[in-house]
């Protein structure tokens, strides 16, 4: 009978240090925080619940559904088609075709091209995008140059030469000149 008097004294007391110890760590973070929780000072905000959101909106912490049928406002899109340096990187390479493309990884890679069937000789074009804005650095190009002498025996290399500065050339200006005709749509 000792026993299990003594194993029940040993649950209620570990069962009243949980609770204690639960006090005393509540305690402690309550006390961090002054006492009350951040945000909930009601003097700061209206009792119009208008008027909160309005603030809120104001400050960038919502949205409004009906903003979308608002017609004289137009989107920022993040998608390829809204992007001038991806739809002019498409563009200029259009004649070759891809074999990868990724907007969301910044990377078109085309697939090897020759320019005549016979050819043993053929280029792979990749270009990753460092950012959107259209500037020089913006795109880092690299033309691989394969060599075949039989159809298992091919020879890949990176090609470095006037192709490169070319291509990010026709790229930078086509961007450019997309990113004029957006201006100037938005105008009217």
């Amino acid at each position: 009978m000792s026993i299990k008097l003594t194993i029940k004294f040993i649950m209620f007391f570990i069962k009243f240090f949980k609770v204690v110890a639960f006090l005393i760590i509540s305690t402690f973070f309550l006390n961090s925080c002054n006492g009350k929780l951040p945000g909930a000072d009601a003097r700061k905000y209206s009792t119009d619940p208008k008027e909160r959101v309005q603030r809120n909106l104001d400050e960038g912490r919502g949205f409004k559904l009906m903003d979308s049928m608002n017609k004289n406002k137009s989107g920022v899109f993040e998608f390829a088609t809204s992007n001038e340096l991806w739809r002019a990187s498409l563009d200029v390479i259009d004649f070759i075709p891809l074999a990868s493309v990724n907007y969301s990884g910044g990377i078109i890679i085309t697939d090897w091209y020759s320019t005549d069937q016979k050819s043993n000789e053929s280029i792979k074009i990749s270009i990753r995008f460092l950012t959107n804005d259209i500037r020089a650095d913006a795109l880092d190009i690299k033309v691989f140059n394969r060599r075949c002498s039989t159809q298992s025996n091919c020879a890949v290399s990176e090609k470095k030469g006037s192709l490169i500065p070319e291509l990010k050339e026709k790229i930078l200006k086509t961007a450019a000149i997309y990113e004029k005709e957006k201006k100037e749509k938005e105008k009217k």
